[in-house]
């Protein structure tokens, strides 16, 4: 079975001199990840034109507006339990809301994320946090964000080329 490309970079990540050097290893890299792939996905969202946030590749797939409302969604679920942290009340979007409100709402949720993350340290990583069914630690439950970050930017640049748009090369 193929491995993810974030599965290598992450281990190659946690092996490095200056990462091994770090206090809170865990904890650094969770605000770390949490910085570029926003930028990340804030800009391709901000790139997807508003008439074209109803665009779908296939008719099995999310919309861009329902997969932008999936991650902002994901993003509070996880970030709550997470950085132990309540979810703020928050109004009602739907996926055909104009294009600034769903932007504004993924913001929103990456700014959430960031309050939550504030102070986190790795003293709490093995804690057993639960998502519905499924009970896992704090530190595979930041990694598992990561990467479904990195995943919801990689749909996110399908769409965009899908619709003739390129899409915003990530930061170095």
């Amino acid at each position: 079975m193929k491995k993810p490309a974030w599965t290598f970079l992450l281990v190659a990540l946690f092996c490095s001199p200056s990462f091994a050097q770090q206090p809170n290893k865990v904890a650094t890299f969770a605000r770390n990840a949490l910085v570029g792939r926003s930028e990340e996905i804030l800009a391709a969202t901000v790139e997807m034109p508003a008439d074209k946030f109803g665009f779908r590749p296939s008719p099995e797939e999310m919309t861009f507006g329902q997969l932008t409302l999936h991650v902002a969604d994901g993003n509070y679920i996880y970030c709550s339990r997470i950085g132990g942290v309540s979810e703020p009340q928050r109004a009602t979007l739907s996926d055909t809301d104009p294009k600034e409100k769903l932007v504004e709402r993924l913001k929103a949720s990456f700014d959430f994320c960031t309050a939550a993350f504030a102070k986190l340290d790795d003293s709490s990583m093995s804690e057993t946090l639960i998502f519905g069914p499924t009970k896992t630690p704090r530190s595979m439950a930041i990694l598992t964000l990561s990467g479904t970050w990195t995943d919801h930017f990689s749909i996110q640049t399908t769409y965009l080329q899908a619709v003739g748009r390129i899409p915003p090369t990530p930061k170095k």
